[in-house]
């Protein structure tokens, strides 16, 4: 019993919450306020200007304190390393550390052959890089290192500023590959340096909101066609052919006809070697992608296949017998730093802007959303400072760009990777092939790298299946991918990049210049105020027009919103203006020829002369006392008398006569409300716009009012001294609804302080 009576009250108990529920959303909610201009807003409220603060201030404060939060900014290893939790996060580290640097060895390889380079410095650029952004970095998942786009990016450059035809020598015409290949390392490194300087200085001056610029469709557009450039550039390898080296515009174009002109002068042996290579390693990844979840680390079928392609070509001579084209020597050890050579800073500048916020934007975005995904904060400065200093330091000891991959990011976090520790850890296995294990792969055939290039990029090719996703979801967006795609593929990487930017935010400015524009109507029983094109219980208040914009208003749109705001109010302002001013000059006209007629007749008139002034306000012209003798002489008759007539309705129409006593056509509405929400700032276009607005439908006897205004846009209308006599606080309301409410209580009067309470 007493069980059941417990069971009881707790179905109660849960019921209950959905009763009041129900009630809630049957009862009617009502608040009860006075009307609220924006004066008495202020007021109420009482509104006080926003104290400035003057961030640079801090920078030039010392204490200890501030020196201690400095050097855990800029060196973030020493504020957690400290605290890390040995005995829960080692041994994931060390096997994430394990398996980035398995996967690390055949990318750095192949990814050197992208750049132009030697296989070795490939080696290089994943030690000494990975090693300081451990130190310097914020991101504790993403796997910084050699990447195909980075590559393929720091390949044009070499390949367009040392092309293999600058070192041809001999009757044959053979190329010198140790000179070219030390002219190339040279500009790398020196890219590098530059690269590194550029991240550097853009993150001390906290310019790292610059990769706002890149949006998602752009990055997803220029790595998906940065992808293709990487395939197209593999191709030599997998067929053995020997290119001319191209840039600039239409290059990939030019390299695509040369590629399948020269198909027939493939070496057989390297397309086979390419075509098993590629096979074994995507059966590889398929079988670790099924059995990932009884593994404690990813299946390394890169690292499985160069070895066995390596023993299998020192076994059976694939160079020597088949014309296989192999790596070559690997020199054993570290190279000592060289430093970079300044004159060439002036041809590498602009393509080391280009590749570092191309590098920055690929390692900030993973970085979001591994940050994102585990619960911590990435700073976009620091990590400027970071991949700068990679690059920087990286770049003395002749290693290439760097950014971070996004596959071995990916194994990162899914080994079990929980800080940077991982990315240590790597580095140092790195640092053991390179001194120990380097040499061994000199029997390695570049087909075999070439193909492992070209299924590593099956992730970005991947990203072509956003155009029919985009195509549903926002098309705008699927214009910035297009265009992106496009214009890398035709106009290289870096005018596609440029041109991809500078497309996208004219993007942005274009649709803020053609944005929603709504005539809102009142949805019945409550103060909400919508479309009336899209709602169809809305109505539009009798006698009060409410005008709303999707988009702020600033100069590029201001002129559009003033025509549309006039389109859509259903009366030819202009035209309607332009026939009372016609009318005016027209009887001011008749009144001046009145003036001259009377003058004249009362010149020749008998006895006296007496002065006849006609005023230009009907009252006066009315009280003038003139004798009636001297009427009867200046009369010449009825025209006369029309005359004056129409002189006596010109001067009133000059002091404000109506439109229907001016026989114009009248507006079917008296007040008209700019909703004013979408309004993120002004400038003097804007200011000056909205007091055109005011005038010109005062002149048809339409009075303005404004609402929904922010505070900082009522600062900035304040700064821009719009409000005057004629326009004052008091035209500015708290919300549109207290608008029209106002607008109906004083249809034709100026706006003063309502004293009623009005239920909303």
């Amino acid at each position: 019993m007493g069980l059941s009576e417990a069971s009881g009250r707790r179905d109660t108990q849960a019921l209950l919450p959905v009763t009041q529920t129900m009630e809630l959303r049957n009862r009617d909610y009502h608040v009860e306020r006075p009307l609220m201009n924006q004066q008495q807003l202020e007021e109420l409220g009482h509104r006080t200007s926003a104290t400035r603060t003057y961030q640079w201030r801090t920078w030039f404060q010392c204490s200890r304190a501030r020196a201690r939060a400095l050097l855990f900014q800029y060196l973030p290893v020493l504020s957690w390393l400290p605290r890390y939790p040995l005995r829960d996060w080692l041994l994931g580290d060390l096997l994430a550390g394990l398996s980035v640097a398995i996967m690390q060895l055949p990318q750095g390889l192949a990814y050197a052959l992208l750049a132009g380079l030697p296989p070795v410095f490939g080696l290089y650029s994943s030690f000494y890089p990975v090693f300081v952004y451990f130190l310097f970095g914020t991101s504790r998942h993403i796997s910084v290192g050699t990447f195909a786009v980075m590559s393929v990016m720091v390949g044009s450059v070499t390949e367009s500023l040392a092309p293999d035809e600058n070192f041809l020598q001999g009757v044959n015409a053979t190329v010198d590959e140790v000179t070219r290949d030390h002219v190339r390392v040279q500009l790398a490194s020196t890219l590098s340096v530059l690269v590194g300087l550029f991240q550097v200085g853009l993150g001390l001056v906290r310019f790292g909101f610059v990769v706002t610029y890149l949006s998602e469709p752009l990055v997803r557009g220029y790595t998906t066609a940065a992808s293709v450039q990487v395939f197209v550039s593999q191709l030599k390898y997998v067929f053995g052919l020997q290119l001319s080296s191209r840039s600039g515009p239409l290059s990939l174009i030019y390299t695509v006809l040369e590629v399948c002109s020269l198909l027939p002068r493939s070496v057989v042996g390297t397309v086979v070697t390419a075509l098993v290579s590629g096979v074994v390693l995507v059966l590889l990844k398929l079988l670790s992608d099924k059995l990932h979840r009884y593994l404690p680390m990813p299946i390394p079928g890169e690292l499985l296949t160069l070895i066995g392609a390596t023993g299998i070509s020192y076994g059976v001579g694939l160079k020597s017998r088949f014309g296989v084209d192999v790596v070559g020597d690997i020199p054993a050890g570290l190279v000592p730093p060289v430093a970079p050579s300044p004159e060439l800073f002036a041809s590498l500048v602009g393509y080391a802007f280009t590749i570092a916020v191309v590098g920055f934007a690929i390692a900030i975005s993973l970085g979001k959303i591994f940050a994102l995904r585990h619960g911590y904060r990435v700073d976009s400065n620091q990590e400027l400072v970071a991949l700068g200093l990679s690059n920087f330091i990286g770049g003395i000891f002749q290693c290439f760009p760097v950014s971070c991959s996004m596959s071995r990011s990916l194994v990162q976090e899914g080994s079990g990777g929980n800080t940077q520790v991982a990315g240590a850890v790597s580095s140092l296995f790195i640092l053991i092939i390179i001194v120990k294990l380097g040499e061994l792969f000199r029997d390695l055939p570049k087909a075999v790298l070439a193909a492992a290039i070209i299924v590593n990029l099956k992730g970005m090719l991947k990203q072509f299946t956003d155009i029919p996703s985009l195509w549903k979801s926002n098309q705008m967006d699927l214009l910035i991918w297009l265009v992106t795609f496009v214009a890398t593929i035709l106009l290289n990487l870096d005018i596609g990049l440029a041109i991809a930017i500078v497309f996208s935010l004219l993007l942005v400015v274009f649709r803020t210049q053609l944005p929603r524009y709504s005539v809102l109507g009142q949805v019945p029983d409550t103060d909400i105020y919508q479309d009336v094109a899209e709602y169809s219980e809305a109505r539009e208040v009798p006698g009060v027009k409410v005008f709303r914009s999707s988009a702020t208003m600033y100069f590029a749109n201001a002129e559009l919103y003033s025509d549309a705001l006039k389109k859509r109010c259903g009366v030819d302002v202009d035209r309607l203006i332009s026939k009372k001013k016609k009318w005016l000059r027209k009887q001011e006209q008749k009144l001046k020829r009145m003036q001259k007629t009377l003058q004249k007749q009362t010149a020749s008139s008998e006895g006296t002369s007496v002065s006849v002034q006609v005023n230009t306000n009907i009252t006066d012209v009315e009280s003038n006392n003139v004798d009636d003798s001297m009427a009867r002489q200046a009369s010449t008759g009825n025209e006369l008398e029309d005359t004056t007539v129409s002189g006596q309705e010109d001067a009133k129409a000059a002091n404000g006569s109506t439109l229907k006593a001016l026989g114009l056509p009248q507006p079917h509405f008296h007040s008209l409300v700019l909703d004013l929400g979408a309004l993120s700032f002004v400038d003097t276009v804007c200011i000056k716009s909205l007091k055109n607005i005011f005038r010109d439908f005062r002149e048809i006897e339409v009075e303005v009012y404004m609402a929904a205004c922010h505070a900082p846009v009522v600062s900035q209308l304040e700064a821009g001294h719009f409000f005057d006599a004629s326009i004052t606080k008091q035209h500015l309301f708290a919300s549109v609804h207290d608008a029209v409410l106002f607008a109906l209580q004083h249809p034709r009067s100026s706006p003063a302080s309502p004293v009623s309470t009005t239920k909303l």
